[in-house]
């Protein structure tokens, strides 16, 4: 979903900043818009300013400077119960003296809706997270997985417009994690809510989101799809913190349409896509595993070769992971798919790896 602009808005932060002891900036001059129904997620790893957007946006925090606005009505001076959003937490936050069903009246009996209207909705949002016949246990009867159901559909039995999810699975096992991955995110589109779920899980992310906003540093250091941020990561921080990479550094010798020369610490040189670097610059050149060939008949017409020596060779099934030493770095890895035709390669074994221009990026250092 491309980047729509604030007239199609549903969600705003202008400029805002936020700060706990009036000098260190959590959250700097932030700059944010989310049309109805995207599914936005904040991803970044700890201290790096996600979850305190996200409890400003509750109204659990309020911004130092700067606006948030909810369907265009600036929401800074409306408390957290008036402004009409869902939450689900990674602790499900269930009352356990209540049943489920009175979980989930509670905030309908806050919003003083009738006893009838009250089931039929308490009713609807149980079979919507598959969890009908629960509706008389307390939550010390549910498991993990059946209780972060219940909390999602605490969440949605109002039918806010608006859900916000703080690392609402990482409390629960790999498998079950991403089974709800799917659910929620199917359940946000069909209902056509907006969401912006927090999580510090990169996969997490990648799978559910329709655009992901990588936090460091109190700062949104790119905001864009999945397949665009690993594709085309705008810096070396979110080339690092998204899927896998390797980095060689160097020197930017010289630039001719849009073709950066890199002169390698090793000596060796290659042409780069260059990212936001000039002539001159130092640079941290980012290649993905995927995207390096060793196989000769397979390496493309216009395809850059290094010497490369194989230090580890793993068998993982579905792919075989290969670490090599290039250009001094001892860390650098490719990933090949298991075909029958795939060369298995031996520690010690001196071989040529080769890339495309345009799938090396020259990124700051």
């Amino acid at each position: 979903m491309a980047d729509k602009g604030s007239d199609a808005a549903f969600v705003e932060f202008e400029r805002v900043q936020k700060s706990y002891d009036g000098e260190t900036l959590v959250v700097k001059d932030l700059n944010l818009s989310m049309p109805k129904g995207e599914f936005l997620t904040m991803l970044g790893p700890s201290g790096s300013g996600k979850t305190t957007c996200l409890m400003m946006l509750a109204g659990f925090e309020t911004a130092t400077h700067g606006d948030i606005r909810l369907g265009g009505t600036s929401i800074n001076n409306i408390p957290p119960h008036k402004r009409g959003i869902g939450m689900v937490f990674q602790n499900y936050a269930l009352f356990p003296h209540m049943t489920i069903a009175e979980n989930l009246g509670f905030p309908l009996e806050v919003r003083k809706m009738g006893k009838s209207e009250r089931e039929e909705k308490i009713k609807r949002a149980l079979d919507m997270v598959e969890m009908g016949a629960f509706g008389g246990r307390r939550p010390a009867q549910l498991s993990g997985g059946q209780q972060q159901r219940i909390a999602l559909a605490r969440a949605l039995v109002f039918e806010p417009e608006l859900v916000l999810m703080d690392e609402p699975l990482g409390a629960l096992d790999k498998q079950l994690r991403e089974k709800m991955q799917f659910e929620i995110t199917h359940l946000a589109h069909s209902l056509g809510i907006t969401t912006v779920y927090v999580t510090h899980d990169q996969t997490e992310a990648m799978t559910m989101s329709d655009r992901v906003a990588v936090f460091d540093d109190g700062r949104i250091q790119q905001l864009a799809p999945p397949d665009t941020l690993y594709e085309e990561p705008q810096n070396s921080f979110v080339a690092q913190f998204i899927g896998e990479n390797n980095t060689l550094e160097g020197t930017v010798k010289e630039i001719n349409n849009n073709v950066a020369l890199v002169q390698l610490d090793d000596g060796e040189l290659i042409d780069c896509n260059p990212i936001n670097v000039g002539v001159g610059d130092r640079t941290r050149v980012s290649i993905r595993p995927e995207r390096v060939e060793f196989n000769k008949d397979r390496l493309q017409e216009g395809t850059h070769t290094v010497k490369a020596e194989v230090l580890e060779f793993i068998y993982m099934g579905d792919i075989f992971r290969t670490r090599l030493r290039v250009a001094g770095n001892d860390e650098f890895i490719i990933k090949t798919r298991n075909a029958p035709d795939q060369v298995r390669l031996q520690p010690g074994q001196q071989i040529e790896v080769g890339w495309l221009p345009e799938d090396c990026r020259a990124l700051d250092a």
